[in-house]
């Protein structure tokens, strides 16, 4: 099997604001792709990440999406100055830097990268 490209389904529970979140919070422009009623894609890097109308009560959040970035710290204090709920940055054996936060539906995101020798 070889995998050509990554799709991350996100439940929103209301998607046009899940969509503004998104593109303020990643610095985005508009979707990438609108493929049926209730879907909007974004292209993040080599990932896609669909944001799905949920229809359904509220998910577990047992998942996680982690996205890498080149300053992990820098974009935690942007996420904090929108008013992001962010977490502790965290650091890892001086080998990587993170921190976790929710999108408004809970759904867990995390930002990574790797610490410089």
């Amino acid at each position: 099997m070889r995998i050509q490209s990554v799709t991350v389904g996100v439940p929103a529970a209301d998607l046009r604001r899940a969509v503004e979140w998104y593109r303020t919070t990643f610095e985005l422009d508009t979707p990438d792709l609108e493929p049926a009623d209730g879907i909007v894609e974004f292209k993040l890097g080599p990932v896609w990440v669909q944001l799905v109308e949920a229809t359904g009560g509220p998910h577990d959040g047992s998942t996680i999406l982690r996205l890498g970035v080149h300053d992990a710290s820098a974009e935690r204090d942007r996420l904090k100055a929108l008013g992001v709920a962010v977490g502790e940055l965290e650091n890892v054996d001086n080998v990587i830097e993170y921190f976790d936060f929710p999108d408004p539906d809970g759904n867990r995101l995390g930002l990574y990268a790797e610490v410089e020798p």
